[in-house]
């Protein structure tokens, strides 16, 4: 960039208790800031701007049609398009530039519609300097933290894109099966017996998130002080292989955290193997997590390394702006 840009971030209010969902919109403002922009968060339009990234197209065109560079920033991809087929406005008019996480779209293997629009793929940043590697394990056992269910499922053309329930079936006998604890930070209603029952019978240790990641020093010191992650995504990013990874997974690597991730389609933009592993199958879970201990320093020197590589914020938004703000 020739000059330092004025850049609004717009993005919902993060729920209480969420601490995740608060780093996920701050790495971007923290990591525009290092490369020298002026970044601001915000879930309105007040002041002169060079460039918004439009998260999920919470602001209407009309609010932000003053605005040189408009970027739609898509990070629910899948989702927001089928949404849109299916009558409901996710406002993406008006925009110049769209960008999402799911780096497939557009691909001939993902079938998630494109709407005729040019999609840019791009990985979540990571501000490295705010997520070192991390010393210690006080949680000595695979954890993340997850929506049981964000809203509802969506079925079209014979599939249904479901949440994360639904891929939690389908690996609900790992804890069983393997010599591990399994600790997963995730509320689910107490409505949900059948799967409250599954969730208990089969070794899953549910917390409540508000415990352990309420606020995003919160949410950092869970994700630090765990041995590594197992990675449950929505259905939906499963059966549409649109390539979305996980910002949470991309924080668990930059803390020398291997992550342990349901493939998504992400294999084709990142290295998998050591520090990050992909599973389809409930044994290839099992064979994963298996794997894990015995050569664990590898696998966090892996894991650091990967986010050094790609997830670094400096390199995915100094790529970002190139692509939209040239």
């Amino acid at each position: 960039m020739s000059r330092p840009l004025r850049i609004l971030v717009a993005s919902p209010a993060a729920e209480p208790g969420h601490g995740g969902a608060e780093w996920a919109v701050w790495q971007y403002v923290l990591g525009l800031r290092r490369l020298g922009h002026e970044a601001r968060l915000a879930n309105w339009v007040e002041g002169d701007f060079d460039l918004v990234l439009n998260t999920s197209g919470i602001l209407p065109p009309e609010s932000i049609a003053a605005i040189p560079v408009r970027v739609y920033l898509d990070l629910d991809p899948g989702f927001n398009q089928l949404w849109h087929l299916d009558g409901i406005d996710r406002h993406f008019d008006g925009h110049t530039h769209f960008v999402t996480v799911g780096q497939a779209i557009g691909r001939g293997t993902c079938p998630v519609p494109t709407l005729g629009l040019q999609w840019i793929g791009t990985l979540p940043p990571v501000v490295l300097d705010e997520w070192p590697s991390a010393n210690g394990v006080e949680t000595d056992a695979l954890t993340t933290v997850a929506n049981f269910r964000s809203y509802g499922t969506i079925s079209r053309d014979g599939v249904m894109y479901g949440q994360k329930v639904h891929s939690l079936r389908t690996v609900i006998n790992l804890p069983r099966r393997v010599d591990e604890r399994f600790v997963v930070a995730m509320r689910v209603h107490a409505d949900e017996l059948t799967d409250l029952s599954a969730l208990h019978d089969n070794g899953w240790q549910l917390i409540d998130p508000c415990e352990v990641a309420s606020t995003p020093d919160a949410y950092r010191h869970f994700v630090q002080g765990s041995l590594a992650e197992i990675g449950i995504a929505k259905s939906g990013y499963v059966v549409s292989q649109c390539g979305w990874f996980s910002d949470r997974s991309a924080c668990y690597l930059a803390s020398g955290r291997p992550v342990i991730a349901q493939d998504t389609g992400f294999c084709e933009f990142l290295p998998i193997g050591e520090g990050l592993i992909a599973f389809g199958t409930e044994d290839e879970a099992v064979a994963a997590v298996e794997g894990l201990r015995a050569n664990y320093g590898r696998h966090s020197r892996a894991a650091r390394a990967i986010a050094e590589e790609f997830f670094d914020s400096d390199v995915v938004l100094s790529s970002l702006l190139n692509k939209v703000a040239a």
